[in-house]
């Protein structure tokens, strides 16, 4: 049997663990499998003496986790601190310094520093794994980067945030408003005290931009891509797509258009034959699209301990294994810089909601600003009737150019009939 692969992990927080757990646990498969024993032979938390559930052996103890990058008798480094900068961001620099391999979790911090820290890693010839930063358990970074090597991805979508998608199931499910599924999953540990990061999209943001560059050979951007999460939706929104025969799921999408890389996080109505359509609570699944593939499904539990360990290992594995490929799926020096697709030039068809005066004229009114904008309806629907209140009237449109709706939204928020601003809601293709 080969040396053992020597591993420093910084963060023991629950994927630490989970991680720790998974490496003890099925410490003889590994070994065979990898033809050496993987080893924790250091570790750095904020408290020592805390209960994790697996006991750390005779893996020293540092304190500072740069030290222990620089300083530990290591081949590999795995970073579980987490964060877009600061001790993450040096933890990662000063393994690559030392020559010693890194696993990461943390697609913030690759999100913002992927390309720069690719560069690195591959000047000093080691090895920057992240199949954990993105949708925990789906071993969606090794499909891109292996399994479709031979296609050129057309488009990448998923569903890549479990809160979010856990929410919207419950909405569904149960009729609740979003505050009140929201404060379910919070209960529940679904969801964060201060859940910002993933229902307003920010997370989901952070992996597509990872997925973008992997499909696409692009350097990571994710100041390009347009993100708006779930807060705006309502039972209401919920109900009106399931009687248009959709579901509406927070999707990432990316493509190369002729106007560059269009990089989407956002509500989408999805038809029910979608394959995102009855991906259901924290399960995150993604789509690809290959030119001699076609289209690819992957799907399973996209976040906590088990699922996300399990891709800390699978990376370590491949290390262990002497398996290299390129950060990116490309040299990190060919990453491209591709110009941003506006979202003003996406086209697409929408929902749009209105809460309107149950008046004569009004559905005239809408129907004149929407033409004249030169969007076409595909369908509506009505409910009720009320002289005293305002009625929800449903709009479908035929594919459209986000800047033209966006100008006939604008001019119907000015109609005197409105009770509330219009409601969009983008339809994805299937």
């Amino acid at each position: 049997m080969n040396a053992p692969l020597r591993i420093a992990i910084a963060g023991l927080g629950t994927v630490g663990a989970g991680t720790l757990a998974a490496l003890a646990q099925n410490r003889e498969l590994l070994a065979r499998r990898c033809g050496r024993t993987l080893d924790v032979v250091a570790v750095s938390a904020r408290k020592r003496t805390k209960d994790r559930g697996t006991p750390l052996g005779l893996a020293q103890w540092f304190d500072d986790p740069v030290a222990m990058a620089r300083d530990a008798a290591a081949d590999v480094v795995v970073e579980l601190i987490g964060g877009s900068d600061g001790v993450a961001k040096a933890v990662i620099e000063a393994a690559i310094a030392r020559g010693r391999h890194v696993v990461t979790a943390n697609k913030a911090l690759l999100a913002i520093h992927g390309a720069e820290l690719a560069l690195k890693a591959e000047t000093a010839g080691v090895a920057l794994q992240y199949e954990a930063a993105i949708a925990g358990g789906i071993p969606i970074v090794k499909a891109l980067r292996e399994g479709l090597a031979g296609n050129r991805v057309e488009r990448i979508s998923g569903i890549l945030n479990g809160t979010c998608n856990y929410i919207l199931t419950d909405m569904r499910e149960h009729g609740r408003e979003f505050a009140a599924a929201l404060a379910d999953a919070q209960r529940l540990g679904y969801a964060e005290a201060d859940p910002a990061t993933d229902v307003d999209g920010i997370d989901a943001a952070h992996k597509l931009a990872l997925l973008a560059s992997l499909a696409f050979g692009a350097r990571v951007d994710f100041g390009g891509v347009y993100q708006e999460g779930i807060r705006r939706v309502t039972r209401l929104d919920i109900e009106f797509a399931d009687a248009l025969g959709y579901r509406i799921k927070l999707v990432g999408s990316a493509r190369l258009t002729e106007h560059g890389l269009e990089q989407r996080v956002h509500p989408c109505m999805v038809t029910r034959d979608n394959p995102l359509a009855h991906v259901e609570g924290v399960v995150n699944a993604v789509v690809a699209e290959g030119d001699f593939a076609g289209t690819t499904e992957y799907e399973g539990r996209g976040a906590g301990a088990g699922p996300t360990a399990s891709a800390v290992v699978a990376d370590l594995v491949d290390i262990a294994l002497g398996r290299r490929s390129f950060t990116f799926g490309v040299p990190a020096s060919e990453l491209k810089a591709q110009p941003r697709a506006p979202i003003e030039r996406h086209r697409g068809a929408y929902y749009l909601r209105l809460m309107v005066a149950d008046r004569p004229g009004v559905i005239a009114d809408v129907a004149a600003a929407l033409r004249d904008q030169d969007v076409s309806m595909e369908s509506m629907l009505q409910r009720g009737r009320s002289a005293q209140s305002t009625v929800p009237v449903v709009i479908t449109t035929h594919v459209t150019e986000e800047a033209a709706m966006s100008k006939a939204l604008a001019a119907i928020a000015r109609l005197d009939s409105m009770g509330e601003p219009p409601r969009t809601i983008r339809i994805e293709p299937v």
